[in-house]
């Protein structure tokens, strides 16, 4: 029988499916060491943790990586399309769970309500009362937004027909201005929001995009709110303009996870810090592992993946499917 590896848990009723073809192995610690052999020993292998870089040559029997989630960096796209190993993902399906997680931190952050929590639980009711007049409405503000996929679709959509707040766009193609969304420069993006929501993929264009000059820009009392991945945005100099209380941010990514406890973001007040959960609901957890299924079902089947990646290497993929079942 086959063997499918999962990085990580998915939705239990999806894992009964997969029971029926094949073996499933399970990690039982986070060494990287295990990591490896699990995959060496995969058919397939469904992705929910970084992979190291420079194993998938010697994975012999590997046919397919499925991600479960959206983003790709925790797979090495071109290895695997230069072996013939298919890849894999969920599109779209925890959008929406992203962008709720994305107006949840702007409110946290504006309204003060992860502070006031805190402090109310310490018994400082009315220190917290004193300063809710600085608190701010979303209301009637302007949100720029990095990236207009299906995530930022969705936080558009949400902050235009829920708060009312103006929406600007900077994604890498241009695209004709929309009744309520108009698609600007990244400068002037960053020069006009009240909030910025950055929700663009991390690629080496965006890899350190939002650096210390762009932050230089923005105006004071601007809040920042990463969604993407933390290494597009530069730490260092949005955690100097938080300490100098000119910006505040709210973050779910982090350039290393799981962070530190000692690192300086955690110091800060300006900033409401999540784990990296923002797409992880009961529904997008079960919608992630139902197309992750699907598509490891098919690559068991010798059939084309529906959400296949690396397409290009489509040739390469059968040869490969057809030598090792032959």
């Amino acid at each position: 029988m086959p063997t499918i590896l999962l990085t990580d848990p998915i939705d239990p009723g999806e894992t009964d499916r997969l029971f029926k073809a094949g073996a499933i192995r399970r990690l039982s610690g986070d060494t990287a060491a295990e990591l490896e052999d699990a995959v060496r020993a995969a058919d397939v292998v469904i992705v929910r943790r970084q992979l190291p870089s420079g194993i998938l040559a010697s994975c012999p029997r590997l046919l397919g990586l499925v991600r479960h989630g959206v983003g790709l960096d925790f797979i090495p796209v071109d290895e695997a399309s230069a072996l013939g190993i298919a890849v894999t993902n969920t599109p779209d399906v925890n959008a929406l769970s992203v962008a709720e997680h994305a107006v949840g931190l702007m409110l946290a952050a504006w309204r003060g309500i992860a502070r006031s929590d805190r402090e109310v639980r310490a018994g400082n009711w009315s220190a917290m009362r004193a300063l809710a007049p600085l608190n701010r409405e979303l209301s009637g503000s302007q949100l720029g937004i990095v990236g207009f996929g299906a995530i930022g679709q969705e936080v558009a959509r949400i902050c235009h027909f829920g708060f009312g707040m103006t929406i600007t766009v900077a994604r890498r193609s241009r695209s004709q201005d929309l009744d309520w969304v108009a698609f600007r420069s990244l400068e002037e993006v960053i020069r006009t929001s009240d909030v910025l929501v950055v929700a663009c993929p991390l690629t080496e264009e965006t890899t350190g995009l939002i650096d210390g000059r762009l932050i230089a820009m923005m105006r004071d009392g601007v809040l920042i709110v990463n969604v993407a991945r933390g290494a597009i945005i530069d730490e260092a100099s949005l955690s100097e303009a938080v300490a100098r209380k000119r910006i505040m941010a709210a973050l779910d990514v982090f350039a290393k996870q799981p962070l530190p406890p000692n690192d300086p973001l955690t110091e800060l007040e300006g900033i409401v810090l999540s784990p990296h959960v923002a797409g992880i609901t009961r529904e997008s957890m079960a919608r992630m592992s139902r197309t992750a299924v699907d598509d490891t079902l098919r690559i068991l089947r010798g059939e084309r993946p529906r959400h296949l990646v690396n397409a290009h290497a489509w040739h390469q993929i059968r040869e490969r499917w057809t030598k090792f079942r032959t």
